[in-house]
């Protein structure tokens, strides 16, 4: 009964955040507002303000999937809707303000304490209710039991991958598949219960709260076949298409002219997270630009000492969606190197660069340049190296997956850069670093990869 009774209190409490979402907005408000001014009486246009986000975070806040089912999205997940939340609150208001142009006068330090403060109070919040539905979960309480149609592999695949995340609440009860020769057996600890005509017919006798569909997408047919069947039940159907089999690159889900859309290879730097990314970019290189300034002085010398010609060299190169760009460098060969041998690959033991130049090669020192490119938006910090357009035309036939890294912009340092992926080395294995960089960027990522990036040019043994 407990159980039951936690189960139906699941869709209370959403109810319940519906209305203590603005009330919380409007309490962190009323608390900022005291450690600022160090005072509970509030002036009116303050009590307005108030008021008036309030009600924006009750209309506003569930079109943010705020209070969407929780169950096997990421804590990260909700901590970026929460930040979105947030942001629109403080965008919308400033943006009120601006164009109603009251005469009313805010705080703008209350203002920001308000924000972050109340955003970062929201976030703990929403941690505890995890940690409380976690832990009743763990003990059986609060569960949702899944019926798996199809115990093939893929269906097996489903199960383990629910078995691996208990805190999601969803216990498998059993499965059901066509195979005769599984029927009454256990599959990985799970009965199997019979043929998938059986499940509406068990269903109406032993209610489950969700049947997930995990069949072949040869079997289409099949599929609809037992959708049709689940019209008798009010059990959730959720149909999970076996799309592992596929070469996934950053998936995702969306919706054009009203049909659902299944993205199998997308660039992660779009809508919100690709305003991060350009952020990202500017902000760091505008200060990494200024704090190496008296270096450029010292390599220009060098540069002009060890050979004659001008101090930076351009070279067309590829960057995200194939575009070409001139990247820009400081220049480490004599003038006119390739004149008669056309591009050529650099490999370890050459000595087609000067004595300068080879140093700045060691220590990735010509690359400086190029924060420029990322400046002008052409490049990224961080990204896949981008490569000559002959050596693309070359790649691209010979290393499977090699255009996808061209999903987002290239970079000055990469995941295989830090990894010693660089120069004259197995350019299989670094496509698969930089794929694998697409499919979980991230800002954090990112970060973690700039500072390894010093520890990977004084150590690095393919610097060439």
């Amino acid at each position: 009964m407990a159980r039951n009774v936690l189960k139906e209190n699941s869709t209370l409490l959403d109810a319940a955040l519906r209305i203590v979402d603005p009330l919380f907005t409007l309490a962190s408000g009323a608390l900022a507002y005291y450690l600022y001014f160090d005072a509970w009486e509030m002036q009116a246009h303050y009590v307005a303000a108030l008021l008036a986000v309030a009600l924006l975070a009750f209309a506003a806040f569930p079109s943010l999937k705020l209070y969407q089912s929780q169950r096997g999205i990421s804590f990260a997940e909700e901590v970026r809707a929460l930040f979105l939340a947030w942001l629109a609150i403080a965008v919308t208001g400033g943006v009120f303000l601006f164009l109603t142009k009251t005469g009313a006068d805010f705080s703008r330090g209350w203002a920001l304490l308000w924000m972050t403060g109340g955003f970062l109070a929201h976030t703990l919040s929403r941690a505890a209710i995890r940690i409380v539905l976690r832990m009743l979960r763990r003990r059986g309480h609060n569960l949702r039991h899944v019926v798996i149609a199809g115990a093939g592999e893929h269906g097996r695949d489903v199960a383990a991958r629910l078995r691996m995340a208990p805190w999601s609440g969803l216990h498998v009860r059993c499965f059901y598949d066509d195979d005769a020769r599984l029927h009454g057996t256990m599959v990985d600890g799970i009965p199997v219960l019979g043929g998938l005509d059986r499940v509406a017919e068990d269903l109406a006798q032993d209610s489950a709260d969700q049947v997930w569909i995990a069949l072949p997408l040869r079997a289409d047919k099949r599929v609809r076949e037992v959708l049709d069947s689940l019209r008798q039940t009010s059990a959730v159907v959720v149909f999970v298409p076996d799309i592992y089999s596929f070469h996934l690159l950053h998936h995702s889900v969306t919706e054009v002219a009203g049909m659902p859309v299944l993205n199998l290879t997308d660039s992660p730097h779009t809508g919100v997270d690709s305003t991060l990314k350009t952020l990202e970019d500017l902000v760091l290189a505008s200060l990494l630009l200024v704090a190496s300034l008296p270096l450029w002085v010292l390599i220009g010398v060098g540069v002009k000492l060890s050979s004659p010609g001008p101090v930076f060299y351009r070279q067309e190169r590829v960057t995200w969606n194939g575009q070409r760009f001139a990247m820009l460098k400081f220049r480490s060969m004599p003038q006119n190197t390739e004149t008669g041998s056309g591009p050529v690959w650099s490999r370890s033991g050459e000595r087609r660069a000067t004595w300068f130049g080879a140093f700045l090669r060691r220590y990735s020192l010509d690359e400086l340049p190029q924060l420029f490119n990322v400046l002008k938006g052409e490049m990224s910090l961080v990204g896949p190296r981008p490569e000559r357009p002959e050596f693309v035309r070359q790649f691209r036939q010979r290393i499977p997956g090699y255009m996808q890294k061209h999903l987002v912009k290239a970079g000055i340092t990469g995941w295989a850069q830090v990894n010693d992926l660089r120069g004259d080395t197995d350019l299989a294995q670094r496509i698969q670093y930089d794929l694998y960089y697409i499919d979980h960027w991230s800002v954090t990522f990112d970060l973690r990869i700039l500072a390894l990036t010093l520890w990977h040019i004084l150590t690095s043994r393919h610097a060439h």
